[in-house]
């Protein structure tokens, strides 16, 4: 295990009714602030009002960024910079899921910056102040609310981002499941893969002696396995909803990740699929992530699949380890694309071959070289033609 400093200062109000708390906590560090939020679900569900309600009872001004996209575009984070710096607001407050949440937090840079946002988004070291961010999560998946990274899109460079700082990490974060009852089985699925997907990132590692870690790495998995399929099917279900959000915020909190050399792949992968076709981000990795475990199952690899499949899948020992590796993929092929019912190819998404080399050749070259198995662009095109 490798040295690491561990601070997570998110302050989390978890659990029903707790949005109350929130304003006295914005309070200490300002009253002038941005309200980012996505479509009209919010309003539907009536949390707008509420959040507004609370803005009022608190002493709190707003002005609003609205229509923040699915896969958050670099124009939302201008707009939003735009009208902090006009109103001099001092602090940003996202009420949704992860892609509001990421805007707001590039948003909350971007308002101390004279350049371009975009340009904070490819140079992070560019990053100098960042406005308080608080959040109101009501989608479990993204991990947003707890961690400092954010990933935007431009659709104009065909690029799709992630990155942060640490003060980029909301201040505070309402954390109530009910908020998330109304979301669709098709976004609880592809939520729920996320989440595992960041799990898998860090539990698909190099690093020896992280025990610790891949053990509650293996909770958070069997989690979401146990809890995904019963909020698709009983989404009023308070015990699965609270259960997948917490699940959500630990995934990706730093918790599961210090202590590794923590090198993503999959998921810079899935980015350019993102960036180029504007797809779901949780349908991309549940694509992506067995056609990436078939391609470096390897001798060198084959007992960390073997744990894998033993610890998460409760799949017998007592076989050859191949054997076990490849049920293993088989049981999250299975979970993926029979039990959450997300697509299970490229093809329909509407997805042809015919930007596979272009979008290969624009993966992080970091993730290539020193993630969980060493690849070249050409491997990519391979994982993206097996996708088809």
């Amino acid at each position: 295990m490798l040295n690491f400093d561990y601070d997570i200062p998110t302050k989390v109000f978890f659990g029903k009714g707790q949005l109350g708390k929130l304003g006295p906590e914005m309070k200490k560090y300002g009253d002038r602030l941005l309200l980012v939020y996505g479509g009209g679900s919010i309003k539907r569900t009536g949390l707008y009002a509420q959040v507004l309600d609370m803005l009022r009872e608190n002493g709190i001004y707003w002005q609003e960024l609205s229509g923040v996209e699915p896969n958050p575009r670099i124009e939302s984070v201008r707009e939003g910079a735009d009208i902090c710096k006009r109103e001099s607001l001092q602090m940003v407050l996202a009420v949704g899921g992860g892609s509001s949440i990421d805007c707001a937090k590039y948003v909350a840079a971007a308002a101390n910056y004279d350049g371009d946002a975009w340009d904070l988004c490819i140079d992070k070291s560019k990053i100098k102040k960042v406005l308080p961010v608080f959040s109101v999560l009501t989608l479990a998946a993204t991990g947003s609310e707890m961690d400092c990274g954010g990933v935007i899109t431009n659709l104009a460079t065909y690029e799709k981002i992630g990155g942060g700082v640490a003060d980029q990490r909301p201040k505070a974060s309402v954390l109530d499941p009910t908020y998330t009852f109304t979301v669709p089985a098709n976004q609880t699925a592809a939520g729920t893969v996320d989440i595992m997907s960041h799990t898998m990132e860090t539990y698909f590692n190099r690093t020896p002696g992280t025990y610790f870690q891949d053990r509650m790495a293996e909770a958070i998995l069997k989690t979401c396995i146990h809890y995904g399929p019963i909020a698709i099917q009983q989404p009023d279900n308070y015990e699965a909803r609270a259960n997948l959000m917490w699940a959500s915020s630990w995934a990706i909190n730093d918790f599961l990740a210090d202590g590794k050399a923590n090198v993503w792949t999959v998921h810079p992968i899935e980015h350019e699929l993102s960036a180029f076709y504007d797809i779901t981000h949780g349908v991309g990795l549940a694509i992506l992530t067995p056609r990436w475990m078939k391609y470096v199952l390897r001798d060198e690899t084959v007992q960390k699949f073997v744990e894998y499949g033993v610890n998460v899948w409760g799949i017998s020992p007592d076989q050859d380890p191949f054997s076990i590796a490849n049920e293993a993929i088989r049981k999250t092929e299975q979970f993926f694309f029979e039990e959450l019912k997300i697509p299970s190819t490229l093809t329909q998404l509407g997805i042809g071959n015919e930007n596979f080399e272009r979008m290969a050749k624009k993966v992080r070259q970091v993730a290539l070289d020193d993630g969980f198995v060493k690849l070249t662009w050409e491997d990519v095109v391979e994982i993206y033609k097996a996708c088809l």
